[in-house]
């Protein structure tokens, strides 16, 4: 499934480029990241480029400038839940990435779950956290250990991986700091792989292994310590099954230009789905431009090929 990306780098179809980063969520450092990134590959291929830190009242900040198209390096809340996007197709300004409601759906991980498990797509199962639930039961039934999530945020922000109650019930305090509805899933502890997705086209699979508790925002972004493995080392059969499931996941949220899923083995080795990330990130440690490398893509092709997909 996975192919090379061909494009004719025709730069004139793309027109005056707004580039949106840095944004208010808690991913804003992030999001300053990629969008530097991206500006210099487009800046490289001639496209003409504003790059702007987006605020509170994207519209107002918009209507300044005479925009063709939008490239969104917006991550988090606010960049890639739906609500930009709603904005930008009110001002009728064509843009990178996943429309309104699967930038909504993405978002939340309990009702990407539920979609999921009701469509028949692996996924574990979870509890929803809140003030009085029964700690050491709720810890019981997710198998003695968990991990604990805010709905609706990413970069592994605000989660915890928990071994008793105690545990538990901090980790939801922490949790409900980003998000009022607070999740928590059985403790997988198999492989961890993400896949990338452009355009319809499924990029060769990454297999993560991270010397922190789990993978979380320093690893992601910060050590030099976290090893990924691309390719991932998969069988052929079992590659394609990893791909294939990816990319059912990424359609039946209904996304599309770009994005990346984000999967766990089980002890049994199935592969189990965890998110949709929209508006991944692209930065140096960044898991889509290395899978795009190995499709045979540079760093500037990627950014071509996620901004051409916007013109269809």
């Amino acid at each position: 499934m996975t192919t090379h990306l061909q494009n004719s780098r025709d730069v004139s179809q793309f027109g005056r480029v707004g580039l949106l980063y840095g944004g208010t969520s808690s991913e804003r450092e992030i999001s300053l990241m990629s969008g530097e990134a991206v500006y210099e590959a487009l800046i490289n291929m001639g496209v003409e480029t504003l790059l702007i830190d987006a605020q509170d009242d994207i519209a107002t900040q918009l209507a300044d400038y005479d925009l063709d198209r939008i490239f969104i390096a917006l991550h988090g809340p606010g960049g890639e839940d739906g609500k930009l996007q709603s904005t930008l197709e009110g001002l009728k300004i064509p843009y990178t990435g996943s429309g309104v409601l699967a930038s909504e759906l993405a978002m939340d991980k309990k009702r990407c779950k539920e979609l999921w498990k009701d469509i028949g797509l692996p996924t574990t199962d979870f509890f929803l956290l809140h003030k009085d639930t029964h700690w050491s039961e709720a810890l019981s039934a997710l198998g003695g250990k968990a991990m604990v999530k805010p709905a609706s945020e990413g970069s592994s922000i605000g989660m915890s991986r928990v071994e008793n109650a105690n545990e538990l019930k901090a980790a939801w305090l922490h949790a409900a700091n980003y998000d009022a509805v607070v999740i928590a899933e059985p403790l997988l502890e198999g492989e961890e792989y993400t896949v990338a997705i452009l355009d319809d086209q499924v990029l060769p699979s990454i297999r993560i292994r991270s010397n922190e508790i789990f993978y979380d925002y320093q690893a992601k972004y910060f050590s030099d310590e976290t090893a990924y493995f691309c390719p991932s080392g998969l069988s052929p059969d079992k590659e394609n099954e990893l791909q294939k499931l990816s990319l059912d996941a990424f359609n039946s949220l209904g996304c599309e230009g770009w994005g990346r899923v984000d999967l766990m083995a089980d002890n049994t080795g199935a592969f189990q789905l965890l998110e949709v990330n929209t508006v991944p990130g692209m930065t140096s440690h960044s898991l889509v431009p290395m899978a795009a490398i190995a499709a045979g893509m540079d760093f500037n092709q990627l950014v071509f090929g996620i901004l051409e997909a916007s013109t269809r």
